[in-house]
């Protein structure tokens, strides 16, 4: 398996998130959106429940949610971004209360990690990204564009659930024109 690489740069990535809303596909737009901010695995976006991200009884979505990561069996708590909200509201009408929110209708389960990939591949040709794009970038995207903005590496560490800022440090992605412009932007 080829590695995948961060989408680097911001207008691409405004791009991507747009790219499933604007043909209406609603599912899509929820799984690229989630994949986006907030940093999961595709095998814990695909666990997610309808009833999860959503208050039937208030009727709206909900702001944050608890999981359980698959891989690393550590609970984590989770703030939802407003443009997860606003791709959540768009798509409950679709949607049933215990249902998995990356609905397959053809099965009533959630689409296959193969079919995320195939998903996040087509959206990522369509809007010109050129390096290899798959569903792990999208983490890696995450964890790249919280770092250029600011965010110490130490909490994309913790939000990753990573043991070693050495796995942390391979995520982000650092390309020579990163180390470039700090050489070019640092003035005595």
């Amino acid at each position: 398996m080829a590695l995948t690489e961060p989408i680097r740069d911001p207008k691409q990535v405004r791009e991507f998130l747009a790219y499933y809303r604007k043909l209406g596909q609603t599912r899509n737009q929820v799984l690229v959106t989630i994949a986006l901010h907030t940093a999961l695995r595709i095998s814990d976006i695909l666990r997610l429940r309808t009833c999860d991200v959503y208050d039937f009884a208030n009727r709206r979505a909900r702001t944050s949610i608890t999981i359980t990561e698959r891989k690393t069996g550590k609970s984590k708590i989770i703030a939802l971004h407003k443009n997860i909200i606003r791709a959540l509201e768009a798509h409950f009408p679709q949607a049933a209360s215990n249902a998995p929110l990356i609905l397959n209708l053809s099965t009533n389960k959630p689409i296959s990690r193969v079919h995320a990939y195939r998903l996040i591949s087509e959206a990522a040709n369509a809007i010109g990204v050129i390096h290899k794009v798959g569903c792990h970038s999208l983490r890696k995207t995450f964890g790249y564009h919280s770092w250029t903005s600011g965010t110490s590496p130490v909490v994309i560490m913790e939000i990753y659930n990573h043991n070693s800022y050495a796995v942390t440090k391979r995520y982000l992605g650092v390309s020579q024109d990163d180390k470039n412009a700090v050489y070019e932007k640092l003035d005595f």
